[in-house]
């Protein structure tokens, strides 16, 4: 063969692995091109380690995800809009809590059912919210004894 031809058959061979590669992550990570479900709101003081793309869960499992994080300029807090799957009803007496995946992993929300017969609908907001802990803080107030009071 000629040096032009295995030059096209090697960038062939390497852009059916780009592509494989592709269509490997976006059916592993669940990507999708268009946002199923309907949307709520939440207000945190701190969204450490949170971004857009991080799951929410309900007893571990992804029940959704972050569609959207502002900061609300008058009253300084962290405004989080998510995407709930369809099917997937949350109880209006709910909290959302700011989770850790470990001490190195990182963080994604949690949302912890409550009892109520009535559930979120479309645009509501979760109003019982509990923002991320900073680990750091937490160790430089146990190393520099500032707990112990």
């Amino acid at each position: 063969m000629s040096s032009s031809a295995t030059e096209v058959l090697a960038g062939a061979a390497v852009l059916a692995a780009a592509v494989a590669f592709g269509a490997y992550a976006v059916t592993t990570t669940g990507f999708s091109v268009r946002d199923t479900g309907y949307p709520l709101s939440a207000s945190f003081r701190s969204l450490e380690g949170v971004t857009v793309g991080t799951d929410v869960r309900l007893a571990g499992v992804k029940v959704g995800t972050v569609s959207d994080i502002g900061l609300n300029a008058e009253t300084y807090r962290a405004d989080m809009a998510i995407t709930m799957s369809e099917g997937i009803q949350i109880p209006d007496d709910s909290a959302i809590v700011i989770a850790s995946e470990g001490l190195l992993g990182g963080n994604y929300v949690e949302i912890s059912p409550g009892g109520s017969p009535f559930y979120y609908e479309a645009g509501d907001e979760i109003l019982d919210t509990q923002g991320s802990v900073s680990l750091i803080s937490l160790l430089l107030k146990y190393v520099s004894g500032g707990g112990s009071e």
